[in-house]
């Protein structure tokens, strides 16, 4: 197995989301998706602490940035223009040249109910730091 190789975590979440698809989330275990990339158990385990994991990682740092995004802005922005703007910005910084990675993921996540739940918490996460920025 290729221990060294750079990318790890790309190409876990690259293979992960191959298997989702293929044969579905619930079927998919955390050995096939090391196999799929070439990579150890152990590898996987340093990088996610499940396999939802590779499809929610990074999901606690996006109302934190939501609401430095917020308190960071010019005080004569108008709501809708900083919704505007802070949501470019976002898309930019978090989501730019993944769209092919996003859809497939999207169409993971309706496919199981915990994901589904997941998600929404995640959504309703973001709205409230929304929410507390705009008061």
């Amino acid at each position: 197995m290729s221990r060294w190789e750079p990318n790890a975590r790309d190409r876990l979440e690259q293979a992960a989301l191959q298997l989702f698809r293929e044969q579905g989330f619930a079927d998919t275990t955390v050995p096939q998706i090391t196999a799929r990339a070439g990579l150890t158990t152990r590898t996987f385990f340093r990088h996610f602490a499940d396999k939802r994991e590779v499809l929610f990682a990074g999901e606690e740092e996006l109302p934190a940035l939501v609401a430095s995004m917020m308190a960071e802005a010019p005080a004569e922005l108008d709501p809708m223009t900083l919704i505007v703007q802070g949501l470019a910005g976002v898309v930019r910084s978090r989501f730019e040249g993944r769209r092919d990675y996003l859809r497939v993921r999207r169409s993971v996540v309706r496919t199981d109910a915990g994901l589904v739940e997941r998600e929404l918490r995640k959504l309703s996460d973001l709205a409230d730091a929304v929410e507390l920025g705009f008061r």
